[in-house]
C-alpha cells in the first residue's frame, strides 16, 4: 500500500483547489450555508455517515471502519473573519469585509483531505473517525454548540482521542509543526466597566463627581494585580481596549466606560481574576465617592492538552516529516480557541502548523488576523497527512492496548 505521504500529495491538487474555493467566499460566524455546500460537494461520494448542524452549519461526517474498535475525533473550524483581505493572492475575497484570515479556509481543506484518505483505507480501520467541521470558532462558541447537538457521540461512544491542527502565518516556517502538554491556549474573557458619577461644568470640578480619573486608575490599578497578584509561572493579560467618556472638553461627564480582554492559563488564575478585578474597581470607585458597574463576560476556556496525546501527536509528525519540524511549543499561546470545549470532555491535542510563505521571514510576517495574513498551499499536505495518521496509528494503539 502507497504511503500516507503520497496518498496526501497524490490529492493535494484537489485539496488547494478546495481551499482556495472557500478563501474566495468567506462566510462568518456558525450560519455558512455555501462553506457547507463545499464540504458536503468534497464529501460526496466517500463512505461516511454525515449529518448537518441544526443551530448552525456544521457538517459531521462519521466513517465506520472495516473493523470494531474505538473512536477518534479530528476537528477543523470553518468560519471567516470581518477582514477586508489586502494580500492581493489570485484566490482573494470576493466577499467585501470578509477573509479567511485566521486560516481556517486550510483547516477545512485538510480535514476533507484526511476524510478521503481515511475513507479510501477504510477496510483496515479498527473503529471509527469522526470528521468535525465546525462554524464559528472566532467568538460564537460553535464547538460548544456542536457537542451540544452531539458531535462527540455521533460514532455511537465517547472518542478516545480527539486532534485539531491550525495553521500560523508567521512564528514558524512552513511545514514544521509544534504543540505541548498542558494549557496551549489561554482563557479569554471580557471585564465590562461603568463608572458612575456626577457631571456638570468642567470649570467647576469640586461641584460634580468626575468619573473619569477614576477609571484612568482603575486602569492603571488594573495592570499593577497583574505582577502583584499572580504568579509569574501562570500569567495573566489585562489589556483595556476601548475607553469612553465625555463630549467635550468643558464638560464633566455623568460617566465613563472601558474594556478590557483578559486572559489566563489556568482555572484558578481565572477564578482570581474575575474575583480581584471587580474587587479593585469597585474599591477604586468607592474611593472616589462614585458607583461602578462590573460585568464579567466569560468567554472562551484554556485550551489544556493532555500530555500523553501531545507527545503522541508530536511523535507522529517526527515520524511523518523529521524531527526538525516536530518542535515542542515553549510556551501557551495567549490567543483563545473553542477547541477547548472538546479537550474538556475527551483526550486530545491541538497542534499548530507553520504556514508562512516561502521568502518570508516568520518574525516580521502579518500575523494570524491581519488582512494581509498569507498561508502557503505548500502545507496542505503535510496536514492531510498528519490528520490521517493520527487517527490510522492512535485507533491501532488503541487496538494494542
Amino acid at each position: 500500500m502507497t504511503s500516507i505521504l503520497d496518498e496526501a500529495a497524490a490529492i493535494a491538487a484537489d485539496v488547494t483547489e478546495l481551499r482556495h474555493d472557500i478563501h474566495r467566499e468567506p462566510e462568518i460566524g456558525i450560519d455558512l450555508p455555501r462553506t457547507q455546500g463545499k464540504v458536503l460537494d468534497a464529501l460526496a461520494g466517500l463512505p461516511l455517515e454525515i449529518t448537518k448542524g441544526q443551530e448552525l452549519s456544521s457538517v459531521t461526517a462519521v466513517l465506520h471502519g472495516g473493523k470494531p474498535g474505538p473512536t477518534v475525533l479530528l476537528r477543523g473550524d470553518m468560519d471567516a473573519l470581518p477582514v477586508t483581505e489586502a494580500t492581493g493572492v489570485p484566490y482573494t475575497s470576493e466577499v467585501d469585509g470578509s477573509m479567511h484570515a485566521c486560516g481556517h479556509d486550510l483547516h477545512v481543506a485538510m480535514l476533507a483531505g484526511a476524510a478521503r484518505l481515511l475513507s479510501g483505507r477504510q477496510a483496515e480501520i479498527a473503529g471509527k473517525v469522526i470528521f468535525m467541521f465546525q462554524p464559528g470558532e472566532e467568538g460564537q462558541g460553535g464547538a460548544e454548540i456542536m457537542i451540544r447537538e452531539g458531535v462527540l457521540d455521533a460514532a455511537g461512544e465517547r472518542p478516545v482521542a480527539a486532534y485539531g491542527l491550525h495553521v500560523v502565518s508567521d512564528r514558524d516556517r512552513a511545514g514544521v509543526f509544534s504543540t505541548r502538554p498542558g494549557p496551549m491556549m489561554a482563557a479569554t474573557d471580557t471585564l465590562h466597566v461603568t463608572v458612575r458619577g456626577r457631571g456638570g461644568h468642567a470649570s467647576r470640578p469640586q461641584a460634580s463627581a468626575d468619573p473619569i480619573p477614576a477609571a484612568c486608575e482603575m486602569v492603571t490599578a488594573l495592570q499593577t494585580i497583574v505582577t502583584r497578584r499572580f504568579d509569574i509561572f501562570d500569567p495573566v493579560v489585562i489589556t483595556v481596549g476601548t475607553f469612553h467618556a465625555g463630549t467635550v472638553s468643558n464638560v464633566i461627564p455623568d460617566e465613563a466606560t472601558f474594556e478590557a480582554t483578559v486572559r489566563s492559563f489556568s482555572p484558578r488564575a481565572r477564578r482570581v481574576l474575575e474575583e480581584e478585578t471587580a474587587r479593585i474597581v469597585s474599591h477604586i470607585a468607592r474611593g472616589h465617592d462614585l458607583t461602578a458597574d462590573v460585568r464579567w463576560e466569560p468567554g472562551y476556556p484554556v485550551t489544556v492538552n493532555h500530555a500523553t496525546e501531545a507527545a503522541f501527536a508530536r511523535q507522529c509528525a517526527a515520524d511523518l516529516f523529521g524531527g526538525e519540524r516536530a518542535a515542542i511549543l515553549a510556551n501557551p499561546v495567549p490567543g483563545a480557541e473553542d477547541f477547548s470545549y472538546v479537550l474538556q470532555e475527551v483526550p486530545g491535542a491541538f497542534v499548530f502548523l507553520g504556514a508562512c510563505p516561502p521568502g518570508t521571514d516568520p518574525a516580521t510576517a502579518p500575523s494570524n488576523h491581519s488582512a494581509r495574513a498569507m498561508f502557503d498551499d505548500s502545507v496542505l499536505p503535510d496536514g492531510t497527512a498528519l490528520l490521517t495518521e493520527l487517527a490510522l496509528r492512535r485507533l491501532r494503539l488503541e487496538g494494542q492496548g
